[in-house]
């Protein structure tokens, strides 16, 4: 059996908000595997539904930028060592710059093409080069850690104060962005900065992760000593709730709890007249664990 070390039991921690000694507990009985010690701490009904990215101390900040029309928009992430770096003008500067870049450039689909390409004001050098005269002059590391594209429809963004969370939503079925569109779409973006669903409806959960989930709730129905008859029951109760927790169109809207995401979108299509639904979301936070191209700047 894996050695279960302190470092182990705080990672795991981290992910659930569960106390120390459960941690260890579930950290044994799961083999040292984090993963399987989360889906043991839910078992035991300790800890819900953990975020599958890891999380770290980094900073920086989230720039979204949108084109003109609202048809294409990039988010960005872009890392330092200090909040204090984070909140200067000149890392706040060169952000932007990045974001209006990226948005600008055809070329640009992840971190590795953006650092590759010249900087937009001064051609003489490239945004990995002038990254590396940034680290150098600062004395922090900074990286460029992820971004993403969107065309196509309508797209909507939501930016958390103070920069650490940002959402890029697209939505469908509108050929032209109005106020009252821009609002809406808006909203659903905070929603889900708010409340972080994992999918946008039920139809897009994976068997795998649906048959995951029962189990996880069967065996916690058990252990709270429900009877084996009643178990199953129970279930579609429980996968409701779950439902509720990661699909964006099942979720309370944090605006008006009585309605649904979903229930919004339909009141609103028939009060403008629209088709509008919701076809995909990206959502950043600074210091969640970036993709294999995000290289750094030394």
């Amino acid at each position: 059996m894996a050695e279960i070390t302190a470092q182990m039991v705080k990672a795991l921690r981290d992910r659930t908000g569960a106390g120390m000694m459960e941690c260890k507990k579930a950290l044994e009985a799961a083999g040292g595997d984090i993963e399987k010690g989360i889906e043991e701490l839910r078992k035991r009904g300790i800890a819900s539904a953990a975020k599958k990215t890891g999380r770290s101390a980094k900073q920086g900040a989230i720039v979204i930028k949108l084109s003109d029309d609202k048809t294409s928009g990039v988010i960005v992430e872009f890392n330092c060592e200090s909040d204090f770096v984070a909140r200067t003008d000149d890392f706040q500067g060169l952000v932007a710059d990045l974001a209006d870049q990226a948005l600008a450039s055809a070329a640009v689909s992840s971190p590795a093409d953006l650092l590759r390409e010249a900087y937009a004001k001064d051609p003489s050098t490239t945004i990995e080069a002038l990254i590396a005269a940034k680290v150098a002059k600062i004395g922090e590391n900074m990286k460029l850690a992820r971004l993403e594209k969107i065309s196509g429809g309508v797209l909507g963004a939501y930016i958390h104060p103070g920069a650490q969370l940002g959402v890029l939503i697209q939505a469908t079925g509108v050929t032209t962005s109005s106020d009252e569109i821009q609002d809406l779409v808006r909203d659903i973006a905070m929603q889900i900065a708010a409340a972080d669903p994992q999918f946008i409806s039920r139809t897009e959960v994976t068997a795998a992760d649906v048959e995951k989930e029962k189990e996880i709730q069967r065996e916690r129905a058990i252990r709270e000593g429900k009877p084996p008859a009643i178990v199953e029951k129970m279930l579609e109760g429980r996968m409701s709730k779950y439902y509720e927790e990661v699909c964006l169109l099942e979720q309370p809207f944090i605006k008006e709890n009585s309605l649904t995401v979903g229930q919004l979108v339909e009141q609103s299509n028939k009060k403008f007249g629209t088709a509008l639904s919701i076809a995909k979301f990206v959502r950043f936070k600074v210091g969640e664990t970036a993709g294999p191209d995000a290289p750094e700047a030394e």
